[in-house]
């Protein structure tokens, strides 16, 4: 039996007790699962793992998806992606300032991302929290009327952040070369503005913010309108819950329940985490 303690009013828990650097039986894992789809947003303290143990770690929670940015894959594990603001010889060692802003990940892909799972290496002096906003109450939330409204319609979703299109702005989205998309397929994919859980099939809204840029049957100032409304809603102080790193913690989030944002560090306080995002078993986007 894990021991799970809820840290905040909305969402989020710890569980103790459980080094992952050792087997973790399958009922054991099982209860760490299902922790994650009453919490949404799971850490574990202190952890001592090589990238192999984490990467295994992760690997339970569905098949990894590797980072379109493959220049800031880990050079032994693709699946691991580099998030670092610590440069060597000049040069980036990860991804310094990757989703700053409020977002779902890979909701630009046709494959939504189940899991995220974060291993922190080496923590700031100052800064360096994730933000999280809870998409099923937000959806419970709405009026009735809302609700009806939005529940049959389907987002266009594309790379990047729709609010801030200045590339040269470091809450924009690290881009892609053209080759990177090519590989990756990455082009206009279409998702349920609200999802039934994979698991659960509890409704909550979906990438209302970062990727969606419209919605289909709607004039782009209405759909945008619509979707920044949904997203001013949805990540009100009272849907959110802020985690903070200490060296070898892991976190882990569901990505059919939440939004996340990254909170930007200054680059004087090394930041480093290993980082890898797991897809879901089927194809759940809109056909």
């Amino acid at each position: 039996m894990i021991t799970v303690t809820r840290t905040g009013p909305c969402m989020g828990a710890e569980i103790a007790a459980i080094d992952l650097s050792q087997p973790v039986s399958d009922a054991t894992f099982g209860e760490i699962r299902d922790a994650l789809h009453r919490h949404h947003v799971l850490v574990l303290r202190g952890q001592s793992l090589q990238p192999r143990q984490f990467h295994a770690f992760a690997s339970r929670f569905g098949q990894p998806e590797p980072h379109v940015l493959d220049q800031f894959h880990h050079p032994e594990i693709a699946d691991i992606l580099i998030l670092s603001n610590v440069q060597k010889d000049s040069k980036p060692t990860g991804l310094a300032d990757g989703g700053t802003y409020w977002h779902t990940d890979y909701s630009y892909l046709t494959v939504p991302a189940r899991a995220t799972v974060l291993y922190s290496v080496q923590v700031p002096q100052v800064g360096g929290d994730t933000l999280f906003a809870d998409q099923e109450q937000a959806y419970a939330d709405l009026p009735a009327d809302m609700q009806r409204r939005i529940d049959d319609l389907v987002t266009i979703n594309v790379y990047g952040n729709r609010d801030i299109p200045d590339l040269a702005s470091r809450e924009s989205g690290f881009p892609p070369s053209e080759d990177q998309k090519a590989v990756r397929g990455m082009v206009v994919t279409r998702h349920p503005l609200v999802r039934h859980h994979p698991y659960t099939g509890r409704k909550a809204l979906y990438a209302v913010s970062g990727t969606s840029y419209g919605i289909e049957g709607m004039s782009e100032d209405d759909g945008l309108a619509l979707l920044r409304e949904l997203a001013a809603h949805s990540t009100q102080p009272r849907y959110r819950h802020r985690v903070r790193y200490g060296v070898g913690d892991v976190v882990l989030w569901d990505n059919a329940s939440v939004l996340h944002s990254a909170t930007l560090t200054d680059p004087v306080y090394p930041r480093t985490l290993l980082r890898v995002t797991t897809k879901e078993a089927g194809r759940t986007m809109v056909q």
